[in-house]
């Protein structure tokens, strides 16, 4: 998976304290620490800022945010909310962090695009509108 923005250098990104712990106790997990998506949410972990929740910007997509983002390709918007694996359902747009697309999106800002390989081989580029709802922003640091 590349998480690369139109520049071609690496995008920023920001993480919440409490996302990372929640994150890092996940794939500490037996079962997926030889995932491959485990392996390559791991790498973005480890580049990200890592900020107190109260102080992540609205606009970046964290744990739980609900996202508008647009297909570059084709123009088509998404609406997507980044979950934990068990709390993910394709039909209601939850996308699961270990997904490609999420582990992608986490800690991208507003404007920021990201490319990644599809099932197939098809290259497909996301660039982030909106974020519509982020707990830290709404201060809901429970969920």
């Amino acid at each position: 998976m590349s998480n690369q923005p139109t520049s071609g250098l690496p995008p920023s990104l920001i993480i919440s304290s409490r996302d990372l712990a929640r994150l890092e106790a996940l794939l500490d997990s037996p079962v997926l620490s030889r995932h491959p998506a485990a392996i390559a949410l791991m790498d973005e972990l480890n580049r990200a800022e890592v900020l107190p929740p109260e102080r992540v910007p609205a606009d970046v997509v964290t744990m739980h945010s609900r996202v508008e983002c647009e297909d570059i390709a084709t123009g088509e918007d998404h609406v997507l909310t980044l979950v934990y694996p068990n709390e993910a359902d394709v039909e209601k747009g939850r996308v699961s962090v270990l997904a490609p697309v999420g582990s992608a999106l986490l800690g991208l800002s507003v404007g920021q695009s990201i490319e990644w390989e599809a099932p197939g081989g098809r290259t497909l580029k996301l660039r982030v509108r909106s974020v519509r709802y982020q707990p830290e922003a709404a201060g809901d640091f429970h969920r």
